[in-house]
């Protein structure tokens, strides 16, 4: 159990709900961070002269430090004290975020993303803990309630806000809006919050699971985004997706040998946590990706705005929030797998209605079908968040909430790189068949190929020619484009469409693994922090 210091003998800090506030915010801040970037890619690539990998980079490097780190910032917490790292972790993020802001190049933003994420690794973790400690049971399903609704809001309203600040400040206001956010956050946490501990967690670290895994991690982002510029055929780019794997291998046999493992394995022994787990990494994998190419193809293909483009993608913010609440009831009167199975089936469904654009755009279509994929997200997020330790037993709790944390940020990693390889293997593959259908040359063929995806030799190109043949290749790569997002988001929703055939055969009853537990109210402070 967490000890407390600080709080009034005959009660709970009568200040809690003001440090909710501002653990909120410390939350909403990293899923922000998370979500507002893409948005800001276009205009970044445009004054920064950035090639897509690139800035896929300075995306992926935020989700994939958090990720690795996740699991030792939390254990971090435990010992050392959740409040002091939430302020360490908040301290970080804020003034990292003012440097990156303004450091030349891309190679700078891409570091200091990272090292965002090492502050975001610290602060998810410490503002789900502490919140048990300072709240009383019956208001403490209120306070996690209140952590998933700002989690939920900044990760899908983060196109909005990102193309907001884009438009009308600039793109470095993705930065440095999180200083003043984590300067709030700090000053309500500093006041109002109480210090809590573990006084049973191990003050090991397992050093060798978190590089290995961490690595492989990095080894498989890189060779998905190096590759669409290399070609997935390189020798180097081969190496390192079979490095790992091989990593990932490793990582599973250090885990089975050492004391204090970053992950215990006894989790996969629950098929309801393998299940939820599934759900969780494809729910990131297809959002982030989908998010992240419609906010390029409605300011590439489309031509608007990154404030339009970003408010234009808000309807699937609406439906989450509608129904989200809604899974959480049926989870209860029905178990979370029936609502966590048809949210991932509604999921898929938006996204192939979404991904119509690719031949057909128009908007109403888009916003019909980014009300379905949200309608899905929102059914399953408690259920999912609930079933994280329903399986595991309670001493296994807060490793099963650290993994469904981990999937959550490497999976939006994995999704924006795999979806964008995929694009960008279609578009080439349409633009050859258009150049060769037009009878060019070899050498016209592959440098048209080419300057698909990469704008400066297009604009290269454009600005060789006369207007007319301007307009005609304008036209043609915008086609181009738009077929490749649409293929790309289409095979999204197939692997959503997948694991809601799968999840049933994957995710049945079954004892949990160890010592069996009391399954307790629906809504312990343990099961809810696995959101």
């Amino acid at each position: 159990m967490a000890r407390s210091t600080g709080v009034p003998h005959d009660g709970y800090s009568e200040h809690r709900w003001k440090a909710l506030a501002g653990m909120c915010v410390a939350a909403g801040m990293v899923w922000l961070s998370f979500a507002d970037f893409g948005v800001a890619v276009p205009t970044i690539s445009q004054e920064l002269d950035a090639s897509l990998p690139d800035l896929q980079w300075a995306n992926n490097a935020f989700s994939l430090s958090t990720g690795a780190l996740v699991l030792a910032a939390g254990r971090l917490g435990d010992v050392y004290g959740r409040k002091r790292m939430l302020c360490v972790g908040l301290l970080v993020m804020g003034a990292v975020s003012l440097v990156a802001a303004f450091v030349p190049g891309v190679t700078g933003m891409i570091v200091g993303r990272a090292v965002m994420g090492v502050g975001a690794a610290l602060i998810l973790p410490a503002t789900l803990a502490l919140i048990p400690p300072m709240f009383p049971p019956d208001e403490q399903p209120r306070a996690f309630g209140a952590w998933m609704a700002v989690a939920w809001v900044g990760q899908a309203a983060g196109p909005a806000v990102g193309g907001v600040l884009t438009g009308l400040l600039g793109w470095r206001s993705t930065f440095w809006i999180n200083a003043p956010l984590a300067l709030v956050a700090l000053w309500l946490v500093h006041r109002s919050a109480e210090e809590s501990t573990d006084p049973n967690a191990s003050r090991h670290i397992d050093l060798p699971g978190l590089f290995t895994s961490a690595l492989a991690a990095f080894c498989l982002l890189y060779g998905c985004t190096a590759g669409q510029e290399e070609g997935f055929d390189d020798p180097v780019i081969i190496a390192l997706l079979v490095g790992s794997v091989v990593l990932a291998a490793l990582f599973v046999l250090l885990e089975k040998k050492v004391k204090d493992p970053l992950i215990d394995l006894r989790l996969f022994s629950s098929r309801p946590f393998c299940g939820a787990l599934a759900a969780n990494s494809v729910m990131n994998i297809v959002f982030a990706g989908v998010s992240f190419l419609l906010t390029l193809y409605l300011q590439q293909v489309r031509g608007y705005g990154p404030v339009a483009a970003g408010l234009l993608l808000l309807p699937s913010t609406v439906t989450i929030l509608l129904l989200n609440p809604v899974g959480g009831r049926v989870s209860a009167r029905r178990g979370p797998r029936l609502p966590v199975v048809v949210g991932v089936l509604l999921l898929g469904v938006g996204t192939l209605v979404t991904a119509l654009i690719g031949r057909d755009y128009t908007y109403p279509l888009l916003a019909l079908g980014l009300l379905v994929l949200g309608a899905g997200l929102g059914l399953m997020s408690i259920p999912l968040s609930d079933t994280a330790v329903a399986g595991p037993p309670e001493e296994l709790a807060g490793t099963a909430s650290g993994m469904f944390k981990v999937t959550s940020m490497l999976g939006g990693a994995f999704g924006v790189a795999i979806t964008v390889a995929v694009q960008q293997a279609v578009e080439s593959n349409q633009a050859e068949k258009k150049a060769k259908a037009a009878g060019l040359s070899s050498s016209q063929v592959n440098e048209l190929v080419n300057a698909v995806t990469d704008s400066d030799l297009a604009a290269k190109i454009l600005a060789s020619v006369d207007q007319a043949t301007q307009a005609a290749l304008t036209a043609a790569f915008r086609e181009v484009q738009a077929v490749g997002a649409g293929r790309a988001i289409a095979l999204s929703g197939l692997l959503a469409l997948a694991a809601a055939l799968l999840l049933p055969l994957l995710w049945r009853r079954s004892e949990p693994p160890g010592p069996a537990q009391p399954a307790g109210p629906p809504e312990t402070p343990e099961r809810l922090e696995a959101a």
